[in-house]
Formats: structure tokens, C-alpha cells, sequence
């Protein structure tokens, strides 16, 4: 049976660039790859076939013979290089080819093709998070606050090499300094992490006595953190490199500190603006008048009230709310009137009453209003 091109095999044009050509034999590999396809007999020659036409595709001389001479490249030794070509006639050793997509086709799984020197010598300490607490007066200014973080942090005695008094490891002998071993399982070859440096691709002979060889140690931490004047809850602060110390000298990780605001005596908070419920007299709701508040500043503001004025009300003080974390300018203050009905009357003060109520005739309009809605619906109930 005569052998199939080589590109139509990969699924690729006879121009394709080498990128290219990986492209396509990755997706072909995903494909064919014969765990994947236990139900087809056909899916491992499929597959050798597959890594036979990348095996040559793939090396600029190799292509550059075959796109001239074809298949007869590879035999009759025509081009074959001192034997570089051996197997061709359909025992192909592939394993080659297989590895350069292998951390394509299966990431991490089996430790990647990094190595010791990507990996190990520099492994990032990890992000700490920090909850803090604030409260409104201090989320309006902004303030500098001190903190202790519970972390690991680089060993003083070893200086974070893990070895006793601060030599560098050494190179990991099973694996030879890449964290990573190798195994022939059939056709293809399977990486698996080092049992010996757990893929650290180093050792330490004699590790320190005070860190047990991690290069690190736990040890609360006390930082100054500037809280920026406008922050709220949720609102985010990143400390590079003040979270966990990396493991032999490796860089720290950072420090995430999230914002908690507390509840308010006072003040609710909507963003940039604030809410406050102030009560008011009767007399002053209907007559109208002034009012004090506070101000979130430590400061007061005056606020007229108008005549005849109701429970839920709202009166607005432009720019005396919160600043702006990113930008300028403040939010404003809403304050909102509470008309108190007044209790523990004396005698005269329920007569007075008593004398204005008998006086009022159209001073209720809400009440008469909503009586007049009541006495349509009981007539249309009659009806």
C-alpha cells in the first residue's frame, strides 16, 4: 500500500511554516491519539503515521529533501545522513517528536518541560490576603495603619537557601537537575516529577537546622499600610512582594489587603454619598424652620426646613459626602426628615392639641386625600 504525503497526513499545505506545521500536528495528535480512540483499531497506526510525517516535516533538512524528492528521500538511502533517517519503512522512532508537543497536548499533568532552572530555583512565595476594618471618619480622611501579618519569610540563618549555613543545593543526581524523569511507555515517552527533589531539580545535603531545608520560616510580620482617603467596602490594596517569602531565595508573593468599613452611629453610605435620618418636631414640620446636623467632617451644617414639611422628606447638602477614591471632588449628604410625634403630653399640651385639632379643616392634605380614596371604594364595594 503506497504510503500517504506527508502533509496531507498532518493536514497541513506543502507551504506551511514550521509553527504551522506544529499547529496541525498537535490538533491531529488530540485527535488520533489512541487513549482517546479505544474503541477504533486503527488509531495507533494512525497515530504512528501521524508522528512518522512530523518526524520529517519538522526538521528543516529532512522537509527540504522530501518536499524534493518525496518519499524516495528516505529510501535506497538517498539523503538519509549517516543513517538520521533509520526506520522510515514503517518503524519509526517517533518518541522525538512527540515530546516537543508533549506539554502542549498535556500541560501540567505531567510536570511540564520547564525544568529546574524555570521552576524550581525560583519558586514565588504565595498571596496572602488580609482583611481590615475601618471606619467611616478614617475611610474619609484616609490613615496610615499598622498591621501583623502571619507569613513565611526568608530563613536569617540560611538566608533562604535551606542549607546549613547558606551553601546553594545541589544538583538533584536521579534527574539531573530537571525535575523531571522520564519513562518509555510504549510508543511515546511519559515525563513523571522527580521522587527524589519533587521536581525541584535540586537537593539540599544539609539542610538547615531552623528551617528543616525550606528556606523559610512562619513569623508575624508588623506593616505600615496607607489607606487612601474614599475607600469603601471591597475596595482592594496590593503590597507587592510583602506576602509569602519564595522557597530557596525565590520572590516573595504579594499582599492583598480587602477593605471592611463598619457601621455608623450616624451615617449610612451609598458610594460616595451619605444618608442621615434626622427627627423633627411637629412644630417645625409644619411651620417650617432650621434644623443642625453633622457632617461626616467633624464639622455641622444648618438646613432649612421647609413649611409643611413630611416624614421621608429629603434635603440635600452638595459636596458633603465621601471623596472620590479615583478622581476628585465628594459626594453629597442626603438628609432625610423624620417628623417624631411627641409622648408624655402634660394636660395643657393635650388641650392645645385637642383645640388644633378641632380647628384643622384643609390643613391634611396626605389625610384627606387618602380618605377620599376609601369612601370611592366603598361606594364601588356597594355597588
Amino acid at each position: 500500500m503506497a504510503k500517504r504525503d506527508y502533509y496531507e497526513v498532518l493536514g497541513a499545505s506543502k507551504g506551511a511554516s514550521a509553527d504551522e506545521l506544529k499547529k496541525a500536528y498537535r490538533a491531529k495528535a488530540k485527535e488520533l491519539h489512541p487513549d482517546r480512540n479505544s474503541d477504533n483499531p486503527n488509531a495507533e497506526a494512525q497515530f504512528k503515521e501521524l508522528n512518522e510525517a512530523y518526524e520529517v516535516l519538522k526538521d528543516a533538512d529532512k522537509k527540504a529533501a522530501y518536499d524534493r524528492y518525496g518519499h524516495a528521500a528516505f529510501e535506497g538511502g538517498m539523503g538519509a545522513g549517516g543513517g538520521g533517517q533509520r526506520g522510515y519503512g514503517g518503524q519509526a522512532d517517533f518518541s522525538s517528536a512527540f515530546s516537543d508537543v508533549f506539554e502542549d497536548l498535556f500541560g501540567d499533568f505531567m510536570g511540564g518541560r520547564g525544568g529546574a532552572g524555570a521552576r524550581s530555583r525560583a519558586q514565588r512565595g504565595s498571596d496572602l490576603r488580609y482583611n481590615l476594618r475601618v471606619s467611616m471618619e478614617e475611610a474619609y480622611k484616609g490613615v496610615q495603619k499598622t498591621i501583623n501579618v502571619p507569613t513565611a519569610v526568608a530563613c536569617d540563618t540560611c538566608r533562604g537557601t535551606g542549607a546549613e549555613g547558606g551553601a546553594e543545593p545541589v544538583g538533584c543526581p536521579t534527574c539531573s537537575g530537571m525535575g523531571k524523569v522520564r519513562a518509555q511507555q510504549g510508543f511515546f515517552t511519559v515525563e513523571r516529577t522527580c521522587p527524589t527533589c519533587n521536581g525541584a531539580g535540586q537537593i539540599v545535603k544539609n539542610p538547615c537546622k531552623v528551617c528543616h531545608g525550606l528556606g523559610r520560616v512562619e513569623k508575624d510580620r508588623s506593616l505600615s499600610v496607607n489607606i487612601p482617603a474614599g475607600v469603601e467596602t471591597g475596595t482592594r490594596i496590593r503590597l507587592a512582594g510583602e506576602g509569602e517569602a519564595g522557597a530557596r531565595g525565590g520572590p516573595s508573593g504579594d499582599l492583598y489587603i480587602f477593605i471592611e468599613m463598619k457601621d455608623h452611629a450616624l451615617f449610612q453610605r451609598d458610594g460616595v454619598h451619605l444618608f442621615c435620618r434626622v427627627p423633627i418636631t411637629i412644630a417645625t414640620a409644619a411651620l417650617g424652620g432650621e434644623v443642625e446636623v453633622p457632617t461626616i467632617d467633624g464639622g455641622n451644617s444648618r438646613v432649612k426646613v421647609p413649611p409643611g414639611a413630611q416624614t421621608g422628606k429629603q434635603l440635600r447638602l452638595r459636596s458633603k459626602g465621601m471623596p472620590a477614591l479615583r478622581g476628585s471632588g465628594f459626594g453629597d449628604m442626603v438628609i432625610e426628615l423624620a417628623v417624631e410625634t411627641p409622648v408624655n403630653l402634660t394636660a395643657r399640651q393635650k388641650e392645645i392639641l385637642k383645640e388644633f385639632d378641632t380647628l384643622s379643616t384643609n390643613n391634611n392634605p396626605e389625610g384627606s386625600t387618602f380618605f377620599t380614596k376609601v369612601k370611592s371604594f366603598w361606594e364601588g364595594m356597594k355597588g
